[in-house]
Formats: C-alpha cells, sequence, structure tokens
C-alpha cells in the first residue's frame, strides 16, 4: 500500500512539473508595432531590413536586453517569427531569394576600428530561414503592409534572455529590372533607437559576397553602407517555458536530469523516497 500511495504521489508530482512546463507563445514589439507612422523617407542607403530599390541588400539588426527585457526569466526561450511592417505605394511585383541568420551575442553595439570605421558582425553560421519571397506590392497599394519570416529551422533558434539578438538579412533579386521606384517604399523605424542597425546595397553583388571579399567587415557610405540606422518597428514572436525561478538550463520534474521529464523521472523519484538518496 505504501509503495502505490507513493507511485500515485511521484505521478502526480511530475504530472504537475510537466504541466508547469507547458510551452507558452509571446511577442515583443519593438517600437509601437501596433500603431507605428514614422516611416523612413531619407536615402536607400539606410532602409532597414531591406529596400525595393535596389536588387541586392543586406542588414544587421542589433536586439539589445534592454529592448528583449520580456524574455527575462523565461525559460526554453526559441525564437520562432520576425515581422516588419512597411508603408506601399509600388504597383510592382517583387520577387527576392532571402536568406536569414540569427546569432546571439554579448555585443550592445557594433565595434568601431582603429580608423574609426564601423564594423559589421560576422555571420557564418545560424542560418535560420532561406528562400524565395513574393510580393505582390499592389495589393497594398497605399496601405501599410508586413514583411514575415517564419523561422523554419530544423533546429529551432534557442535565445538566452540578457543576450542581444543579432539578426542579418540578405536579400537579392535577379536583376535590376525587378525593382522599385526609389520613393515607392518606406519602412517604418524606431525613433530614438539609433546606431543599432547596418545596411549594405549594390546593384551588382549580394552581401554574401561582400562578406566574404577583402572590404568586410568595415562599413562605409562609399561601400554602400547605411551605418547608423535606426532599427525598424519589429515584432519578434517567441515560445517559452516559465523559470519558475529555477536555474538556467534547469527543467522542473526533471529528476535524473537527462534534459526532458519521462516515466524515468518518476521512477527516479519513487526509488528516492524508498531510499532516501539518489541513484549514482
Amino acid at each position: 500500500m505504501k509503495k502505490l500511495t507513493l507511485l500515485i504521489a511521484a505521478v502526480a508530482a511530475i504530472s504537475m512539473c510537466a504541466q508547469a512546463q507547458e510551452e507558452m507563445g509571446g511577442v515583443i514589439e519593438v517600437g509601437d508595432y501596433s500603431n507605428a507612422s514614422e516611416t523612413y523617407n531619407g536615402s536607400y542607403f539606410d532602409m532597414a531590413p531591406t529596400n525595393f530599390y535596389l536588387p541586392h541588400t543586406g542588414a544587421q539588426l542589433l536586439f539589445t536586453p534592454d529592448v528583449l527585457a520580456d524574455l527575462n526569466g523565461k525559460q526554453n526561450v526559441q525564437i520562432t517569427k520576425l515581422r516588419f511592417k512597411f508603408y506601399c505605394e509600388s504597383f510592382e511585383e517583387i520577387s527576392r531569394d532571402i536568406k536569414l541568420y540569427l546569432q546571439e551575442t554579448d555585443a550592445t553595439e557594433f565595434a568601431v576600428n582603429e580608423d574609426g570605421v564601423k564594423q559589421f558582425f560576422n555571420f557564418d553560421g545560424g542560418l535560420a530561414l532561406e528562400g524565395n519571397f513574393y510580393f505582390n506590392l499592389l495589393n497594398c497599394y497605399g496601405e501599410d503592409a508586413e514583411v514575415t519570416f517564419p523561422l523554419t529551422m530544423s533546429t529551432p533558434f534557442a535565445f538566452t534572455p540578457g543576450k542581444s539578438l543579432l539578426v542579418t538579412i540578405v536579400v537579392d533579386a535577379e536583376d535590376d529590372d525587378n525593382c522599385t521606384m526609389g520613393s515607392d517604399y518606406a519602412p517604418f523605424y524606431t525613433s530614438g533607437i539609433g546606431g543599432r542597425a547596418m545596411t549594405y546595397t549594390d546593384n551588382t553583388n549580394s552581401f554574401l559576397d561582400y562578406a566574404q571579399g577583402r572590404d568586410f567587415p568595415n562599413a562605409s557610405a562609399t561601400l554602400g553602407c547605411g551605418t547608423n540606422v535606426d532599427l525598424p518597428v519589429t515584432k519578434i514572436e517567441y515560445t517559452y517555458t516559465e523559470g519558475g525561478g529555477e536555474e538556467p538550463g534547469y527543467l522542473r520534474g526533471d529528476t535524473n536530469l537527462d534534459g526532458e521529464v519521462s516515466i524515468i523521472d518518476v521512477t527516479t523519484l519513487i526509488d528516492y523516497l524508498l531510499s532516501g538518496s539518489w541513484p549514482e
């Protein structure tokens, strides 16, 4: 009878722990995404995350811990989707090949070399999305529209709260015929969050080509780069489990510390209750 009582108690405890670790969803708005009203209307060099005026663009966006503060205290955070917002005055149908890289970093600003030239971050790994995207801009003429990147990594991107999130976006058209007029596209930006983005634009060479060339990581106007760009308004969607005050990496209910909650944790807990010591 005692063993049965222990079994029921152990199963109930593990079940409660598993329920406490139920995956939840969350959203961070960087800038006033829902009511965005300020659009960028300066040089196309400084448009982030892209512009449709040139066939080849690239951008790096640095979301620092202060704008990601809602993630603090959450466990098992995985970034699942990025949304950007723009105002459209184009009738074009645009096709773009897009690669999106995600990295976490301790950096909170872009580095500057000894000559005062800003530096892009290396982005050798962390490919989160790759594919061809089609934008029928006629359908959203005169309206606010979204560019949405659902992240389809085979392994979801796990993010550590307290670090910065670096997003690198590479956008390429087949040729310069598949482009808009310069004033037809206006991304919404976050007024006052300057210097957290850098951009690259070129008629012939991809941002990937540039990243493999001798000029990288230097960023300057002569290289077609915007170096002090405001973050675009961004909606970052993610999943998480509540932290509950545990140490980072600890999963509630994982009594044998194998990284998951299962029936094995029930037997481990019963063994402990019967013997008074954890198995070796």
